[in-house]
């Protein structure tokens, strides 16, 4: 009986090869994973618009509005003010210096935060120290008015037209545009910056030195609940609110946090240095976070280069290479950011050397998965499960903060993640031929998807697939059938007849 062993096991190998082949190509032509796609390229360097504070590339003027300080080493002018860039190219195609003081007299002043577009064209934004303005190109200077009370830290748009929300350090007001006349308030136990989503109508404010996040309801400007956040050392980054699912990413530490829509905790990013700003495209449901390093060579991993990160908000994972951005570090302010629609084309402020540097995509975008669709269930494309308590609902006469609890394990950086592309470099796929203009921007068409090759079909793969597939089963039928012929005839001589 021995020898008809190997005899039935050579041909059960046989067979069951190319059965296994042709299951593996369908797998993986239905079930593609992840990949990571090439990161940005440098395509400009813009140096004609100060210390940028903040960027704002308009809806529809296209125009890149630009908050700044004056540089110091620039003794000759001072280049304060709201300035108005071709997005392209950099050129300068305005500056607003001139802004309302307190008195209502206007002088040259710096511009530290854009608030929001105006119709067809111009900003909202606030000045120090109290100052809220509106200005656009061609204006000789802005128009404006302080609001009363303590230094402005931070501001946002109103939900109603003509309003802006400000904060105060904790207290949280709306005021109007025109006027900047204070209305309704909230003093909350600690903070001082805040994110508006006013798709949910609510604004999110973080304490970072208490490390609570507060949902504020934006239409009673009560508080609805209120989010422990990780403790840590205080380090505030940043607060913003993805319009599309509504979540909550706060940049804290070396660590972006992220809730939902309803506080609940999802998971945390972990970066080489500190996040300091980031922007949402919803058209590819992506996120943006530039990490500065510190600015101080003592500390360890103190380079001098920050880098631009892009994540897919429906699970958090990395949907493009980071991108080196050489000199950029927080030692003379936060970095700033603004994406174009589509993702195609991101400007980075650096504060440190004066510059904004412009990007433009290796290679075509990979959009996340759409709000309702579940995360990836492969355990390498998702972050390391990160618990944390419910929010814990707030009455509407004001916080009810808790305890900090213990912080939650961050997932550890893909493989992928650890090889910065720098700017500048080409490495990558070859830019993709040009279209027409880039959506949303004043720049050039960015690199679009890859055309397939003429005469190629988009379902080429998978038919290619299934006519392997048919002549590999055919293959393993026939074998099937050489195998028994060879297990009957080994048979009639080894078992006694």
């Amino acid at each position: 009986m021995k020898p008809q062993v190997p005899v039935l096991a050579s041909a059960l190998v046989l067979v069951c090869a190319p059965v296994a082949l042709a299951a593996g190509g369908s797998r993986e032509a239905t079930h593609p994973a992840h990949e990571t796609a090439a990161g940005y390229r440098e395509a400009g360097v813009f140096t004609s618009a100060g210390k940028p504070r903040d960027l704002l590339l308009h809806p529809d003027s296209k125009k890149l509005y630009v908050a700044s300080d004056d540089r110091p080493e620039t003794t000759e002018v001072n280049e304060s003010g709201l300035h108005v860039l071709d997005p392209k190219t950099g050129t300068v195609r305005g500056t607003v210096s001139r802004m309302p003081g307190p008195t209502g007299a206007s002088s040259p002043r710096a511009a530290h935060r854009i608030v929001a577009p105006l119709p067809d064209d111009g900003v909202v934004f606030g000045y120090p120290l109290r100052g809220i303005g509106t200005a656009r190109e061609g204006d000789a200077a802005a128009s404006g008015a302080w609001i009363t009370g303590a230094t402005v830290t931070d501001l946002g748009p109103g939900l109603a037209p003509g309003t802006v929300l400000a904060a105060q350090g904790p207290v949280l007001s709306e005021a109007t545009v025109d006027g900047a006349v204070l209305g309704r308030s909230l003093t909350l136990e600690g903070g001082d910056s805040f994110a508006v989503d006013p798709v949910r109508k609510a604004v999110w404010f973080a304490d970072t030195a208490g490390r609570r996040l507060y949902k504020v309801d934006a239409v009673t400007l009560t508080v609805a609940a209120t989010v422990e956040l990780p403790a840590g050392d205080g380090f505030a980054g940043f607060v913003e609110v993805d319009p599309r699912t509504g979540s909550v990413w706060v940049g804290l530490d070396n660590s972006v946090v992220v809730h939902d829509a309803a506080g609940r905790r999802i998971g945390a990013l972990s970066g080489p240095d500190l996040p300091r700003a980031a922007r949402f495209d919803e058209a590819t449901g992506q996120a943006f976070v530039v990490w500065q390093d510190s600015g101080d060579p003592a500390q360890a991993g103190g380079d001098g280069d920050g880098s631009l990160a892009v994540y897919r908000t429906a699970d958090l994972t990395e949907a493009a290479k980071p991108t080196v951005l050489p000199g950029n570090h927080a030692q003379l302010g936060a970095a700033s950011l603004a994406v174009q629609p589509g993702g195609d084309v991101v400007w980075v402020g650096g504060p440190a050397q004066g510059t904004i540097t412009r990007l433009e995509r290796s290679a075509p975008a990979d959009p996340s998965p759409a709000p309702s669709t579940a995360p990836s269930t492969d355990p390498s494309q998702r972050p390391s499960p990160d618990p944390s308590t419910a929010p814990s609902t707030g009455s509407s006469a004001g916080p009810t903060p808790g305890s900090s609890p213990a912080p939650s394990r961050r997932p550890e950086p893909a493989e992928s993640s650890l090889s910065p592309v720098p700017a500048g470099s080409t490495s990558g796929p070859a830019p993709g031929p040009a279209g027409g203009p880039a959506p949303g921007g004043g720049g050039p068409a960015a690199d679009g998807p890859g055309a397939l090759p003429p005469g190629a079909s988009a379902h080429g793969s998978l038919a290619a697939s299934g006519v392997a597939a048919l002549a590999l089963a055919g293959t393993a039928a026939a074998l099937v059938a050489a195998g028994w012929v060879l297990v009957r005839t080994r048979r009639g001589t080894v078992e006694p007849g």
